[in-house]
């Protein structure tokens, strides 16, 4: 396996992957596309769209990075917009699908051993990011509120934060308040 010396977390995180073939550009370039004090929990290879790159998880999102010679692609996944995730497997690889504010991403080709586990790992990201506690609605909401409510969710969905599904449940039960 192959040393990087990019980053203790990346290394730590590159040191768990089967294989770095094809990844070594996505792995040295890494910390371009992190965010201020977010860090790697766990790597894994795939290939998305057209392109074979990595699957990044860090302690605040799911980013599948493709960094190329004339091309790049970075797309992420915050937990607190990610509805679900399903993992097939076969024999040696496996697709992971993840939801996200209704839109659905299949990364495939992922080795059967990285893509389980960060399956797993990501179903429980998902569940902390939504597990946030919550307060329990007054006997009679003032009409003031429940407008304030209603433009609150509906910045929610433009923002892409919740699904149309999540949106209509959450406006009902708003509206059901009355």
């Amino acid at each position: 396996m192959a040393t990087f010396n990019v980053r203790p977390d990346i290394d730590a995180a590159v040191a768990k992957l089967s294989s770095t073939v094809g990844t070594k550009r996505e792995i040295q370039h890494l910390p371009e596309v992190l965010w201020e004090g977010e860090t790697v929990e766990m790597l894994a290879t795939g290939v998305y769209g057209k392109g074979n790159g990595l699957l990044v998880m860090t302690n605040q999102r799911l980013v599948f990075y493709f960094h190329g010679v004339m091309s790049q692609k970075v797309e992420d996944f915050p937990y607190r917009s990610v509805s679900s995730v399903q993992w097939s497997g076969g024999m040696l690889m496996g697709t992971l699908t993840v939801f996200a504010s209704g839109n659905k991403a299949e990364i495939k080709q992922v080795p059967k051993d990285q893509g389980k586990a960060l399956a797993d790992l990501l179903r429980q990201r998902i569940s902390e990011a939504t597990s946030a506690p919550t307060q329990a609605a007054p006997a009679a909401a003032p009409a003031g509120d429940i407008a304030s409510r209603l433009a609150t969710l509906d910045q929610l969905r433009a923002a892409g934060a919740i699904t149309d599904e999540e949106y209509r449940d959450r406006r009902t039960k708003i509206l059901d308040s009355l």
